[in-house]
């Protein structure tokens, strides 16, 4: 009897059904993944239909104030400059009361020289993108690419100079311009005297330098496996996955030398070679105030177009699209 019970096979019973969890609203169901972000706000109050409303009124009122925090000034600048003078003392909020005065612009760019002064700027600007452009991609290249044993010393001597403030070396940089060593040569009223010491940028080596430090090493190894050598590495493969960073640098170096007043004042004192930095306060005293805030929105005007056309080929291209390799 007990040898049938033992044979006899266990019936075991059926496992309860899971139990059934209520649906819950989408706007209050809790997040509960790793990357879900905190805020001053609980999932809980996101859930209430005031806060949301509340918090965007104030993301919006922010967004609208910042707006015209940085677009005011040049709207009133651009509504200034086409208007006449008594309209901009009188009323300068209004738009326009005695209507637009569209002369003021070709007065400012013919009759106050502005262009003659705009070519000086644009001429001033171009030399010292090219030269602190050549100077922070080789430099860079050296110290993340090809990485010699003195890289670690010539990087911090480089990040040494940050530290430096600009006027402790305005003196000796003068003396240098003044007379230049080895050559003997004064670069005074030379844009020379401006481009060069713009190439001595340490911000733009050690960006670039950064930038090109986390780029794959793996592409450098198989370009030289093809035979590439230093200059082909930089041209072909280094370059193109550059462009974000060349793009940033460009927009550094062509708004810093657009707006630099100090240094072209002190080594161009020739009038006739001088940009607009510099001329633009000693012509305010010479023409009306309406000619005068026309010369001002043809002088920004650039810097504007400039920094659309590098963010628009530079910033938004790939990093790794155009490496080639070989």
């Amino acid at each position: 009897m007990s040898d049938a019970v033992k044979d006899e096979p266990r019936v075991t019973a059926p496992a309860p059904p899971p139990p059934v969890v209520p649906a819950v609203p989408p706007r209050r169901q809790r997040r509960t993944d790793a990357t879900s972000e905190r805020g001053i706000l609980s999932d809980f109050d996101w859930g209430r239909a005031g806060t949301r409303w509340g918090v965007r009124i104030a993301q919006a009122a922010v967004l609208a104030l910042l707006a015209v925090a940085s677009l005011g000034p040049i709207l009133w600048l651009a509504r200034a400059a086409v208007s006449t003078t008594q309209d901009t003392l009188r009323t300068p909020m209004a738009f326009w009361p005695s209507g637009a005065d569209w002369a003021n612009l070709s007065t400012a760019w013919n009759e106050a020289q502005i262009s003659h002064y705009f070519a000086n700027t644009v001429w001033v600007a171009l030399g010292s993108w090219f030269v602190q452009l050549l100077v922070a991609t080789t430099g860079g290249y050296v110290l993340a690419v090809l990485r010699p044993r003195y890289a670690p010393v010539v990087t911090a001597a480089v990040l040494a100079t940050l530290f430096i403030p600009g006027v402790v070396v305005l003196v000796p940089l003068f003396l240098t311009v003044l007379d230049l060593p080895l050559v003997n040569t004064s670069l005074l009223n030379s844009y020379w005297a401006v481009w060069l010491p713009a190439g001595a940028n340490a911000f733009n080596v050690l960006l670039v330098k950064r930038f090109m430090d986390g780029l794959p090493r793996d592409v450098y190894e198989a370009a030289r496996v093809d035979g590439a050598g230093p200059f082909r590495l930089l041209w072909s493969v280094v370059l193109p996955m550059s462009k974000p960073i060349l793009g940033v640098v460009s927009i550094f170096a062509f708004l810093n030398a657009w707006k630099d007043f100090l240094w072209p004042q002190i080594v161009l004192p020739e009038p006739t070679l001088q940009p607009l930095s510099v001329r633009l306060p000693l012509i305010r005293d010479t023409v009306e105030l309406d000619v005068f805030l026309a010369a001002l929105l043809i002088s920004m005007a650039l810097p504007i177009v400039i920094f659309l056309v590098f963010q628009r080929l530079f910033l938004r291209g790939a990093g790794l699209g155009g490496a080639v390799k070989g």
